[in-house]
């Protein structure tokens, strides 16, 4: 029964650490935008979400297989000839993978998205604007990968790239094909962030 607790423990603590990096990949693939910043609130607890999730899982380990003494063994032979699954060791080592990969989303989340458009052909290069977009709730590379995803949507876009530390995606696109407006609209309505303005670059 302890076991189980732990594990639920653990698996419980890795979820609520890799949240705020899942939603905003949720968002953009599911059609979700609202709920992309629901949980960067989050964010500033992750190291000690992740930290509470070591120890709970490191504690589940020591009790798995820390020597017993000969007394629980005696008790164990008289009460149960095998534990369940959800408290063997095989369950814990399973909840552990699972709270690994969760934890380490947003350094694998870019690969969950489909390959980027070819770019796009540009006939007059005066079309060709540079810009800076300001966005609040940007708190991990998943953000980062989200962000840059819903700008490689939109038809004009020769090349993106976007920074979670920064608050700042840099854009590169064709104003014939496509509006600052429609840029906004793409970040704001598949991620969920909110845009705070838009600066263009003199070339």
């Amino acid at each position: 029964m302890k076991n189980k607790l732990l594990s639920g423990g653990g698996i419980i603590t890795a979820l609520l650490a890799s949240l705020c990096c899942i939603t905003p990949v949720l968002a953009v693939l599911g059609g979700l935008g609202g709920i992309a910043a629901t949980f960067s609130f989050l964010e500033p607890l992750r190291p000690y979400l992740i930290g509470m999730t070591v120890i709970v899982l490191g504690y589940a380990f020591y009790k798995a297989y820390y020597p017993k003494r000969k007394t629980e063994i005696e008790c164990a032979c008289e009460t149960d000839e095998k534990p369940i699954f959800i408290n063997s060791k095989k369950f814990l080592w399973i909840i552990t993978a699972v709270s690994a990969l969760l934890i380490t989303f947003p350094y694998y989340s870019k690969a969950l998205f489909p390959a980027g458009k070819e770019n796009v052909v540009i006939v007059q290069s005066d079309n060709i604007v540079k810009a800076e977009i300001h966005i609040e709730g940007m708190t991990c590379t998943s953000c980062e990968n989200s962000v840059d995803f819903a700008l490689q949507s939109e038809n004009g876009v020769i090349r993106e790239s976007s920074s979670y530390k920064t608050g700042i995606a840099k854009v590169e696109f064709d104003k014939s094909k496509v509006t600052e407006e429609q840029l906004k609209k793409a970040i704001e309505g598949k991620v969920g962030y909110k845009v705070k303005n838009i600066e263009r670059i003199s070339n």
